[in-house]
């Protein structure tokens, strides 16, 4: 598969751990670079981790610690062995004439490795997020070179980031002096109302649009018609009496669970009771 046809997706930790690694940085080091880990499966590049590569930067060269660099990844595939070298990152908004050397180094590690540049500067008042391939030009038996081209580039998470994002949102913005700089897990009923509120108003939105297109006050998109197409069809035919059984024998199934650990705990309390009492 050509090169330019990959499209690349990061999760939330690789960016934290670039942001991490740009605030520790040396006072004399004004870029970061590091390595990227994933996997890349049907023309996609899914990145779900990196590490930070100490480096200097001279005007005619390079200078990374590469051992370093083997024993980061040698000891990340004992945690993960799924992870594989995919590409390199570096904060900043455009390609540097140092890329190409430190490209060089990724392309021994791996095929079609990927260059993503992370833009920790915020310039625009956001922190850019742009992806690179390396292309080969030249012509047979005369000189070559490489040009790094854009591809696509997207974020994305498993569930459990995106509960830790969606709990890192309630910190942002122009808080009081009083507002708390953390936030408490919430217990599972809050969760489960918070989530139902917010299905109930994507519900009404839905419901509008569908409004607004049935009396052409607006233009319909046949894209969403798909989407919501699909929606409906993902949805189980099921009686009322259905859904009502199987919620009730979920929450049957998830009483007996609490029960259960509830017991064990009590077992385990009444255990270390009993080992430090003292005998006669």
């Amino acid at each position: 598969m050509s090169a330019l046809n990959l499209t690349v997706r990061v999760h939330p930790v690789v960016l934290f751990q670039v942001v991490d690694a740009f605030e520790r940085r040396n006072a004399e080091s004004h870029r970061v670079i590091g390595t990227l880990l994933g996997s890349v499966e049907k023309g996609v590049v899914e990145v779900t981790n990196c590490f930070c590569v100490p480096h200097k930067e001279h005007d005619d060269q390079v200078e990374a610690e590469l051992s370093y660099a083997l024993d980061m990844y040698d000891l990340n595939r004992k945690v993960n062995s799924n992870e594989a070298v995919v590409g390199w990152w570096a904060t900043g908004n455009d390609v540097t004439n140092h890329s190409s050397v430190i490209h060089e180094y990724y392309a021994r590690e791996c095929n079609n490795p990927v260059h993503l540049t992370v833009d920790t500067s915020l310039q625009g008042g956001r922190m850019g997020l742009r992806s690179y391939v390396c292309i080969q030009l030249g012509v047979p038996g005369g000189k070559t070179g490489c040009m790094f081209t854009p591809i696509p580039v997207e974020l994305t998470s498993y569930e459990p980031e995106t509960f830790g994002l969606k709990l890192l949102q309630k910190t942002v913005g122009v808080a009081p002096a009083n507002r708390p700089k953390t936030v408490p897990p919430m217990l599972d009923l809050a969760q489960i109302s918070e989530a139902s509120t917010k299905l109930q108003s994507l519900l009404d939105l839905i419901l509008k649009y569908v409004d607004d297109v049935i009396a052409h006050k607006v233009t319909p998109d046949n894209a969403v018609g798909r989407q919501l197409l699909d929606l409906i069809h993902s949805v189980p035919h099921m009686s009322h009496e259905q859904f009502t059984q199987m919620f009730n024998a979920n929450v049957r199934n998830l009483l007996m669970v609490i029960t259960l650990s509830q017991l064990i705990k009590t077992q385990l309390q009444l255990n270390e009771k009993l080992t430090f009492l003292p005998t006669a």
